[in-house]
């Protein structure tokens, strides 16, 4: 099982108990070694790697994946949804899409633990959109991408593991990325201040080569999908708890913390937020258009 983060990051700490369920589950009969740290593959080779069966299982940030279909990306459309509860209901109507997305490329979804909300760390104070203009803004998906279009910053795709270097080397100003990406970084020394903007509460999803899981006995496939529906609900209930936790470390650490945001930045961002979901509707398609729908009309019920 490839996992893209250290071995300490609360969603490899998940698979690895993930694994742990599984193996004691089939008494031992079904090992899942997890391999951290993208020790097997890079984040773009993950989904490959399982399709092919390279690998059998992996993580995967699933916003990644937006060039493939829009759905992967619906997660990340900026101010969609902002806090747990509302990606919580984001997730419940989507997910089905997700799964039968993935079965056609031969892979099968496990389970999903999202992040904690995607905030900003900068090496300089921001006011305003203004502030960000010609940064050197890290991407990692097409969304991030449009985003900084939108801002006229330069996005920059970098992975993750290369992010501090980046950031020493110029290559990068600024990133939109989660408090406890910003730890796992030690964040703290290349940047100065963190802006708990809380764009969006993205997610890893855990894929498995479809071949593979049909190829295993059936109380070995039941296993799986069982440890896989407890990791997601730990996975949720971890990434809430750490949220404020880590977004106080940071503070510890020296970075300037800041949580009432500028008026005017959070307009001109949700303003920039509108523009991408309604680009996002005009590409979608029907079919993914109503998963929307259906999510904001739970939302005003």
């Amino acid at each position: 099982m490839s996992v893209e983060q250290p071995a300490g990051n609360f969603i490899s700490r998940v698979a690895v108990d993930f694994a742990r369920n599984v193996r004691q589950a089939t008494n031992g009969q079904l090992d899942i070694r997890v391999h951290p740290n993208s020790t097997l593959y890079r984040r773009p080779e993950v989904k490959p790697a399982v399709t092919r069966g390279d690998i059998q299982i992996g993580d995967v940030f699933m916003s990644a994946l937006g060039n493939e279909d829009p759905i992967y990306e619906l997660d990340s459309l900026p101010f969609l949804a902002t806090d747990y509860e509302q990606a919580r209901r984001l997730w419940a109507v989507s997910r089905s899409a997700v799964e039968r997305r993935l079965l056609v490329d031969g892979v099968r979804l496990v389970y999903a633990v999202p992040w904690p909300a995607q905030s900003l760390f900068s090496n300089r104070p921001l006011q305003t959109t203004e502030d960000v203009r010609d940064l050197r803004f890290r991407s990692y998906n097409p969304t991030i991408s449009r985003l900084a279009h939108l801002l006229h910053a330069q996005p920059t795709t970098i992975n993750t593991e290369d992010v501090p270097q980046a950031f020493r080397e110029g290559k990068v100003d600024i990133m939109l990325t989660s408090s406890a990406t910003g730890m796992d970084l030690r964040a703290w020394n290349f940047v100065s201040h963190f802006y708990d903007v809380r764009a969006f509460i993205p997610k890893n999803i855990v894929i498995v080569n479809e071949r593979a899981f049909q190829r295993l006995p059936e109380v070995q496939r039941s296993a799986l999908l069982h440890a896989g529906e407890r990791a997601e609900r730990a996975g949720w209930e971890l990434s809430w708890a750490l949220t404020g936790y880590q977004t106080r470390m940071l503070a510890r650490r020296g970075m300037t913390v800041v949580q009432e945001i500028d008026p005017q930045l959070r307009r001109e961002l949700t303003q920039v937020g509108q523009q991408i979901s309604e680009e996002w509707l005009g590409r979608a398609g029907e079919e993914r258009a109503r998963i929307i729908e259906a999510y904001l009309d739970g939302q005003r019920r």
